[in-house]
């Protein structure tokens, strides 16, 4: 195998240990020997690619920024309405939450202290600024009532949907977070959109938890 990747290879092993590792023990109670253990590789291997723990925590939550951009972009290219792109986007990183625990450790890590290191922006000023301006198209496009405070649900959707992920943490397994995403979104839509228009954002979120596939 070349050097060159086999040392990805190794890299991209260190990252998911230690994404495993933070999202169940938490970012303070992971240490670099429980990495190298973790990741069965060599203390001289981790510090090759990472020199500090705090190095590890930025890749894992770069890589899941880069995610969360994926995301969004392909949502984008489908050309939907402002409404359904949103409702879509918080699904598509409700399936990443289910399915990578990369994902799963850079949001503990983003609510746990770890500082986002310049010039990677932190993910809920990212979310905030995304939902804002899906939910001031859906104004526009008549998807959500005219006097809507856009700039304060958009605040109150991110905090939501953050903290029904880290409040079920402890309660239940993650593959119920589809469940709760589809229970968040059938709230605020009843809350948010007008009566003739929520059959088929109601239908929506139903359909987009099923695609998730867990139960």
């Amino acid at each position: 195998m070349p050097r060159q990747l086999r040392a990805e290879q190794t890299r991209a092993t260190i990252i998911t240990a230690a994404a495993d590792l933070f999202d169940r023990q938490g970012y303070e109670r992971t240490s670099l020997s429980d990495i190298v253990e973790h990741a069965r590789v060599t203390k001289g291997a981790l510090y090759f690619h990472f020199a500090a723990k705090e190095d590890l925590a930025q890749a894992i939550m770069e890589l899941q920024s880069q995610a969360s951009h994926r995301a969004a972009g392909a949502v984008d290219r489908q050309g939907c309405s402002s409404l359904e792109a949103l409702i879509r986007v918080t699904f598509a990183l409700t399936r990443l939450a289910v399915e990578s625990p990369v994902a799963r450790a850079g949001l503990r890590l983003a609510t746990g202290g770890v500082e986002v290191r310049p010039p990677l922006r932190h993910p809920f000023t990212e979310w905030l600024e995304f939902a804002t301006r899906k939910l001031l198209g859906a104004v526009r496009e008549s998807d959500v009532h005219p006097d809507t405070d856009v700039h304060a649900v958009a605040h109150s959707l991110v905090c939501f949907f953050v903290g029904t992920r880290i409040g079920g943490r402890p309660l239940e397994p993650v593959e119920r977070l589809p469940r709760r995403t589809t229970e968040m979104w059938h709230l605020l839509i009843r809350a948010l959109v007008p009566v003739h228009r929520r059959p088929r954002y109601l239908t929506l979120t139903t359909r987009l938890e099923r695609e998730i596939g867990v139960v």
